[in-house]
């Protein structure tokens, strides 16, 4: 008996330790203004931790946002679970002046999930220490910009039905987020043999000619191998920042394995200087 109660505390304190690791962001609200909170999924469920603090959204038909108001008073905590089970934390207090309104939550910023993800048992579940803090970043990050609708403009190329397209690049830390699509509208799958990013200079003087540089991505996400016909896919390639002066212009060259739809995008450095 006593050897379960002693398990018992241990387990208590090593749950206690794991939860006060997680620093918890803080949301500033008053009586006068509407905070708002936009998540990625509908909510489920929100629910303040003292009564100066009102957290109000739709329980009748799920919506993506609340709105959360406060009285003078000690500071609390908001919990908020979404239709998806992810869980979302941040701390509470009053500020009689503020000057963020909006708050878009990002999917990554979550704390965990409300059930227990299961795996099958021959996968081996890939945790932060397993694959160093940075990548998992990455892999957060880029499933989330997967998941958005963003866009930053008409970046297009196409040949033989095969399209090559560009719709977000995003600044994040210090990375430059390339948010790719392929399309295969044709009646043959396409057999990936790289997809590369250079950037290519414009030499000046008499005989104009080109220099291109190749810029090895810090992490590449869900890239394909092969793309059935009919079929289209999006990745994520993960780049140090960088910007481009006049004479510079990013290109994205696909190559085909064993075929000759090739294809070379241009990128403008407006793109590249002015991400989203």
């Amino acid at each position: 008996m006593r050897t379960i109660i002693l398990i018992l505390i241990v387990s208590i304190s090593t749950f206690t330790k794991a939860q006060t690791n997680i620093v918890l962001d803080t949301i500033y609200a008053n009586d006068t203004k509407n905070v708002a909170l936009f998540f990625p999924e509908p909510i489920r469920q929100g629910i303040t931790g003292a009564s100066n603090f009102v957290f109000t959204y739709n329980r009748e038909k799920e919506q993506y946002f609340g709105l959360l108001q406060a009285k003078p008073g000690k500071e609390s905590n908001l919990l908020v679970i979404n239709k998806d089970g992810s869980v979302f934390s941040y701390i509470l207090k009053y500020k009689e002046r503020i000057s963020k309104l909006n708050y878009f939550i990002p999917i990554y910023s979550n704390i965990g999930n409300e059930k227990p993800i299961e795996t099958d048992s021959v996968l081996v579940k890939t945790s932060e220490k397993d694959i160093g803090i940075s990548t998992y970043y990455y892999q957060k990050y880029c499933a989330y910009l997967l998941d958005g609708k963003q866009r930053i403009g008409r970046i297009m190329k196409q040949n033989e039905d095969i399209v090559l397209s560009v719709e977000n690049i995003v600044f994040d830390r210090e990375e430059l987020y390339f948010v790719i699509q392929l399309e295969n509208n044709s009646t043959l799958d396409y057999d990936l043999s790289f997809l590369n990013l250079s950037i290519e200079t414009r030499q000046k003087g008499k005989k104009k000619s080109l220099q291109t540089l190749y810029q090895k991505p810090i992490y590449i996400h869900k890239l394909p191998s092969k793309i059935a016909k009919g079929k289209m896919m999006r990745f994520v390639y993960v780049m140090p920042k960088f910007s481009l002066s006049k004479d510079h212009r990013v290109i994205l060259e696909l190559n085909e394995k064993d075929g000759e739809r090739n294809l070379k995008l241009n990128i403008s450095r407006r793109y590249i200087n002015n991400p989203n």
